[in-house]
């Protein structure tokens, strides 16, 4: 063995002292510290990069969603002349349409109320020839009633009501009925042991009805 090397092996045998051992602990320290800053200055630039990569990725979507925005709104404010003439020409024949329908309807009702209105004012006229075929029948003879004459009268009578009862004309019924101002006319207060107080007692005139209208008022003693 040489000098050198008996000297460094009895370097290397010589025993390390405290202070040595605090100098290489904090030599340690140090560069343990240094790597770990490293470190995490390594992943804070690795989270930069990946966030600004993210806010690129989604500011290019945007962007491309802003086109196509522009692109389909672009395609709806672009109106075709000729479209927009047979839009407004198809929305005013659609109202005239709309327009000849309601005005026939009106016109249909209106038409029906005046026929049955002017139906109304002839059938009415005749319920006095009515009137005068009951009283006729009511002044033929107990004796006579059964003869030609009275059976032909009675036979005419009921086919004329017959008709009238087609034509929608139906007696209104008074008698026993209570007072209805809207279906009779009081023309006198009767004494009645029958009836109650306010219940029609006695029938001077017949009314009718024409469908749902009052044709006629019937004409009534009510018990008072």
């Amino acid at each position: 063995m040489s000098n050198t090397d008996k000297q460094a092996h009895d370097k290397a045998k010589k025993p390390v002292s405290e202070k040595e051992k605090e100098v290489l602990e904090n030599i340690m320290d140090e560069l343990e510290k240094e790597a770990q800053e490293k470190e995490e200055t390594v992943a804070k630039t690795s989270e930069a990069e990946a966030a600004e990569a993210e806010a690129n990725v989604n500011e290019e979507t945007e962007e491309a969603s802003e086109e196509k925005k522009k692109g389909l709104f672009g395609k709806k404010e672009k109106k075709d002349p000729l479209k927009e003439k047979v839009d407004e020409l198809n929305d005013r024949l659609i109202r005239q349409v709309a327009e000849f329908d309601n005005f026939r309807k009106r016109t249909d009702k209106e038409k029906a109320q005046m026929f049955e209105q002017g139906q109304g004012s002839v059938l009415e006229k005749l319920l006095p020839v009515i009137d005068n075929f009951e009283r006729g029948l009511q002044a033929v003879p107990e004796a006579e009633k059964d003869g030609a004459f009275a059976d032909g009268m009675n036979k005419i009578y009921k086919q004329l009501m017959k008709q009238m009862e087609d034509l929608g004309v139906t007696p209104i019924e008074a008698v026993g009925k209570e007072f209805d101002p809207n279906l009779h006319n009081a023309v006198m207060q009767v004494d009645s042991e029958e009836y109650e107080s306010g219940v029609v007692a006695q029938e001077l005139q017949k009314g009718y009805m024409f469908h749902d209208t009052v044709l006629r008022h019937s004409m009534v003693g009510v018990s008072q």
